[in-house]
């Protein structure tokens, strides 16, 4: 049965556009009003699901001196409207992001035995973790270095490479030229980066 045709053959408590219930057979509560009761309102703020039914020129008389406020402080009012802000739900505080990154996959560390930044993700410490052109990463590896080093410690490591390539230090042997161009332009290439600090 379809929620369409069920409500077809149970017409109770339908209200049309203007907000009568159709089927109300009710008297208007109003002292004095013999009018049919076919408007509701609600007869407290706080209890909101007990009403008070009208005549459609008394409801319209009875909304204009609601007040869902009445009686309440000022303090109570900005209270009501802050909880209004979050859905009347409130926010729970922050606390160690640590703590929290641990207790989704269900863990409590609460003596740090697993580290402080146990949870935060490293990245790649291999060397392959950043994004370099590829005549930078060709030049890192020629100099046999990682990408996660500094300037320094690169041309430490050419300075190494010259050491074992130059002919000066080899007794004037020159069969390593070629390999020793190659570690140049790989330094020069390191040295003009901005993706290695200094």
């Amino acid at each position: 049965m379809s929620i369409k045709s069920a409500k077809k053959k149970n017409p109770r408590g339908r209200r049309g556009m203007s907000g009568a219930s159709e089927t109300s057979v009710r008297q208007c509560e109003h002292e004095g009003c013999e009018e049919p009761g076919k408007f509701r309102a609600p007869k407290a703020p706080d209890v909101l699901d007990d009403y008070f039914w009208f005549c459609q020129q008394h409801v319209r008389e009875y909304n204009l001196k609601w007040n869902f406020f009445d009686g309440t402080t000022e303090a109570e009012i900005n209270a009501q409207q802050s909880k209004d802000k979050v859905w009347e739900r409130a926010t729970k505080p922050m606390g160690d992001p640590e703590a929290r990154a641990w207790a989704r996959l269900g863990i409590e560390d609460p003596h740090q035995v697993l580290g402080a930044n146990a949870t935060q993700n490293p990245g790649r410490s291999n060397g392959a973790g950043k994004r370099l052109p590829p005549t930078e990463r060709r030049a890192v590896e020629i100099l046999d270095a990682r990408d996660s080093w500094t300037k320094t410690e690169v041309r430490a490591a050419y300075k190494k490479l010259i050491k074992v390539l130059h002919p000066d230090m080899n007794g004037g042997d020159r069969s390593q030229e070629e390999q020793l161009q190659e570690v140049v332009w790989a330094w020069d290439q390191i040295k003009a980066s901005r993706n290695f600090k200094d």
